[in-house]
């Protein structure tokens, strides 16, 4: 990593801060008439995103304004053909779904391990800003490297691990059986599926800053020769069990 990278990170971190949600990069809405679509949105502002707390796997719930959010999405997806929604286990994505989506309500919703948020570890339930005025270089480090993970926690680079596989089987499932499929995440597992599908750099994905609940990606889903990725490894097998249920129980959110 450059000092001219580091120094774009750092800022990144800090906007983040002071904008939660704030997006500088349009989120791109491809269009077909013959092809499956995938529809992608973030959870609106959770009661973590209010306070500036890091997050991952805490099960916190919608903030009134992430209810607003999640609403005034669904407005913008109401004509919309969806036949299936997949989220994380975790409820602000699951509640998000809810409100964006009440205008589909026969849609099957299912959940998935794999587009959880980013285990923050022991940084889980503590303060963004404390951490941001105390060191700004180590803060952005474990919020936006790629692979620097926080202690006891996830780097990018493991999310990305994880996430990758969910979207190959998804895009192979998708083409199977001709659906349009909408996935409520979280803002680390969404910068993985726009670096898939928008073919971003390292940095690009790094810096980006996802809106919160108020604003979707939506994809063409094509038949075309993905590029190979690695991620047989010890703790994706950990992580995901293919012959377990979709379902899966809610990681524990104590710190």
């Amino acid at each position: 990593m450059t000092e001219q990278d580091m120094q774009l990170i750092v800022k990144a971190a800090q906007d983040s801060i002071d904008h939660p949600g704030a997006n500088a990069r349009p989120l791109p809405k491809n269009e077909s008439e013959t092809q499956p679509l995938l529809i992608v949105f973030r959870h609106g502002e959770s009661e973590d995103n209010l306070l500036k707390i890091f997050s991952g796997w805490r099960d916190v719930g919608l903030t009134p304004r992430g209810v607003q959010q999640a609403m005034a999405l669904a407005e913008l997806l109401k004509n919309k053909k969806i036949d299936v929604c997949i989220t994380s286990p975790l409820r602000r994505t699951l509640d998000t779904a809810k409100y964006a989506l009440k205008y589909h309500p026969h849609i099957k919703i299912e959940t998935d391990q794999r587009i959880i948020e980013r285990n923050y570890g022991d940084l889980m339930g503590t303060s963004k800003e404390e951490l941001q005025m105390k060191n700004p270089e180590l803060a952005a480090k474990y919020r936006r490297a790629y692979d620097f993970p926080p202690p006891n926690g996830e780097s990018l680079e493991m999310v990305e691990t994880r996430v990758t596989p969910f979207i190959l089987e998804l895009k192979e499932r998708m083409l199977r059986d001709r659906i349009n499929v909408a996935i409520s995440c979280h803002g680390n597992s969404m910068r993985i599926i726009r670096r898939h599908f928008e073919k971003l750099t390292l940095l690009e994905m790094c810096i980006l800053e996802n809106p919160l609940g108020s604003d979707y990606a939506q994809y063409v889903i094509e038949k075309k020769k993905d590029l190979t990725y690695k991620y047989s490894s010890e703790y994706l097998k950990d992580l995901y069990n293919p012959k377990a249920p979709r379902s899966i129980i809610v990681p524990s959110t104590s710190n």
